[in-house]
C-alpha cells in the first residue's frame, strides 16, 4: 500500500513539473521571439534609414503597395518595399543598395548640349495605369512582369519592342507641364552666368517659349487631413524636384528665394495647405518686398487642404481637396487660371493710454477678424493643436472640435455684453451697438468654413461685397448659437456697415 503511494505521489510531482516547465515554456518562448523580432526590426530599420540618408534618391518605405509593383532590379512582384518619389523607381528592401548603384535619380541641376535640348531618362517598369506607348499608341504595362519604359521627366512611355524603333535624336520635350517646369539644365546656366556676373534671363528663356511661367509648390503637411506629403511626392515626379518644398522643414521666404533664379513677374506659387499656411505664404512675399525683390514676385494659386478653406473658396479654388482629382488636373487647372486682385489688410493693435511704451502691434488680415465667440473658438483650437497636432490629423475632427467649443461658449458666454466693453468706429464715424456677442470684420466673401455671413439667408437686399472693391463689411453676431444659425441659413447676421476703414 505504501508502495502505491508513494509511486502515485512520485508520477504526480513529474506531472506538475511537466506542467510548470510546458506552462513556462509557452510564456517565454514567445516573449523571447518577439523580442528577438523587435531587435532584428530595429536593426533592419536602422539599415534602411542609413541608406536613404547616404542615397541620392529621395526613398519612402511602405509596407504595401497600391497596385501591381516589381522591384527595378530582381524583376519580381513585390508587395512592400522602397520607392524613389522624385524618379519613381521601386525596389525590394533586400536590392536597395544594388539601386543606388545601378539607377541615377531626377538631376535637379546639369549641364545640357550645345542646342539645350535633352535626351529621355528612361525607367523600366511599372508604368501608369492606362498609359500610351508614344510609337504604336497602345496601352503600355499590360503584361503582369517588368515592362516597358517611361521617362521621368515626360512621363511619356513606350514598349520595350517599340524603343528600338525610336530614333536616336528623338529628345525630351518636358511633356504636356514643361510650361511649369524648371529644367536642370537652366539652373546650371544661371549658375554660370551669376558665377560670371553675366545674367541674361532672356538669353537663357528663348527657347522655352513666352508661356513659360515655372511652379513652386509650397505644401504644410500639417494642414486638414494630412495630405500634404503624398501630394509632395507626386509634384516631385512630375516636376523638377528643387521646385517642391516642405513648410515643416524650410520656411516660406527661403523657398521664395527661388523665385530670383526666374525672369521677372513669370514664377507661379501653388500653396498646398489651409487658410493659416496662404496667410503665411503671403507674408513672405511681402518680405520679398521690404528686401527690393518686388519684380520677383509671383503669382499664388492654392490647393485647399485646411479644415475652413474659406480663402480658396472665394477666389474659386474650392472649399477642400480630398484627393477627387489627380494632381495631373490640379496642374492643368493652375496652367488655365486667371489672375485676380485680393485686398490684403493692415490690423494695428495699440495699448490704451496715453502714456505707453510698447510700439503697436501690426499683422496682415487677408480673410477677416472677428473679437466675440467665433475668435475665441479659434484661439482655443489653435492653442490645443499646438500641444498635440497629431490628434488633429482630419478635418471631420478639426470642425468636431470646433463644434464642443461652440457649444461651451453657449453655456458659459465668455463674451456676454461685449457691446458695453467696446466702441466701434466706421471711417471715423461711431456706430450705436446693439446687445452683441461678436463682432466680425470680413474682406472674403466666405466665412467659418463656407458660410456667406455677409449675404446671411439672402432674404434681404444687402450691398454687394467683393474681395478687391476697398471696403470692407462689418457684422455683429448674438452668440455662439446665432452663429450656428448663419451657418445653416437659419438667421441673417447684424449688418453694421461697409467702411475703408474700422476703429474698434
Amino acid at each position: 500500500m505504501d508502495e502505491k503511494k508513494s509511486e502515485v505521489s512520485s508520477s504526480q510531482v513529474f506531472t506538475d513539473r511537466n506542467l510548470i516547465v510546458w506552462t513556462t515554456l509557452s510564456v517565454v518562448l514567445p516573449v523571447l521571439i518577439t523580442l528577438w523580432c523587435s531587435s532584428q526590426r530595429s536593426k533592419r530599420n536602422m539599415l534602411i534609414k542609413n541608406i536613404f540618408r547616404e542615397s541620392q534618391h529621395g526613398w519612402h518605405y511602405t509596407d504595401l503597395f497600391n497596385k501591381p509593383t516589381y522591384c527595378c532590379i530582381c524583376t519580381q512582384h513585390i508587395l512592400q518595399g522602397a520607392f524613389c518619389v522624385c524618379c519613381g523607381v521601386c525596389v525590394d528592401e533586400e536590392c536597395l543598395k544594388e539601386a543606388d548603384k545601378h539607377f541615377e535619380c531626377k538631376a535637379i541641376m546639369m549641364a545640357g548640349q550645345e542646342d539645350d535640348s535633352m535626351a529621355h531618362h528612361w525607367v523600366r517598369g511599372n508604368v501608369p495605369l492606362c498609359s500610351c506607348c508614344i510609337v504604336c499608341r497602345q496601352q503600355c504595362g499590360t503584361q503582369p512582369k517588368l515592362c516597358d519604359y517611361r521617362c521621368i521627366w515626360c512621363q511619356h512611355t513606350v514598349h520595350e519592342d517599340c524603343m528600338q524603333t525610336l530614333p536616336d535624336n528623338d529628345k525630351c520635350n518636358f511633356g504636356e507641364f514643361r510650361n511649369l517646369i524648371i529644367p536642370p539644365r537652366y539652373l546650371y546656366n544661371i549658375n554660370q552666368m551669376r558665377k560670371y556676373h553675366t545674367l541674361n534671363h532672356r538669353k537663357l528663356t528663348c527657347c522655352f517659349g513666352k508661356s513659360w511661367s515655372p511652379l513652386i509648390v509650397l505644401a504644410n503637411t500639417r494642414s486638414g487631413n494630412n495630405m500634404g506629403e503624398a501630394l509632395l511626392g507626386e509634384f516631385k515626379i512630375l516636376l523638377n524636384a528643387v521646385q517642391v518644398f516642405d513648410l515643416n522643414t524650410i520656411s516660406p521666404i527661403k523657398a521664395l528665394q527661388l523665385c530670383t533664379y526666374l525672369p521677372n513677374n513669370s514664377a507661379r506659387v501653388l500653396v498646398c495647405g489651409g487658410d493659416g499656411t496662404v496667410g503665411w505664404v503671403l507674408d513672405a512675399i511681402d518680405e520679398m518686398k521690404i528686401k527690393g525683390q518686388e519684380q520677383y514676385i509671383p503669382h499664388v494659386a492654392i490647393l485647399p487642404l485646411g479644415t475652413g478653406n474659406d480663402l480658396a473658396n472665394t477666389l474659386g479654388w474650392g472649399a477642400g481637396y480630398a484627393g477627387e482629382i489627380p494632381v495631373e488636373q490640379i496642374l492643368k487647372n493652375v496652367m488655365e487660371a486667371d489672375t485676380v486682385k485680393l485686398d490684403r489688410w493692415k490690423v494695428q493693435v495699440t495699448n490704451k493710454g496715453y502714456y505707453t511704451l510698447r510700439k503697436p502691434k501690426v499683422m496682415s488680415m487677408n480673410n477677416y477678424f472677428s473679437v466675440g465667440p467665433d475668435a475665441l473658438m479659434a484661439l482655443n483650437f489653435h492653442a490645443h493643436r499646438e500641444k498635440a497636432p497629431s490628434l488633429f490629423s482630419s478635418r471631420i475632427v478639426n470642425k468636431a472640435v470646433y463644434f464642443l467649443y461652440g457649444t461651451k461658449d453657449c453655456l458659459v458666454q465668455e463674451c456676454k455684453d461685449l457691446n458695453k466693453k467696446i466702441e466701434l468706429e466706421l471711417d471715423g464715424e461711431r456706430l450705436e451697438l446693439p446687445n452683441l456677442e461678436g463682432i466680425i470684420v470680413l474682406n472674403i466673401g466666405y466665412w467659418g468654413g463656407g458660410c456667406r455671413l455677409w449675404e446671411g439667408m439672402g432674404d434681404e437686399p444687402f450691398p454687394l461685397a467683393r474681395y478687391y472693391d476697398g471696403l470692407l463689411e462689418v457684422v455683429g453676431v448674438y452668440g455662439s448659437f446665432h452663429c450656428a444659425q448663419i451657418q445653416v441659413k437659419l438667421a441673417n447676421p447684424v449688418r453694421l456697415g461697409q467702411a475703408h476703414t474700422v476703429r474698434l
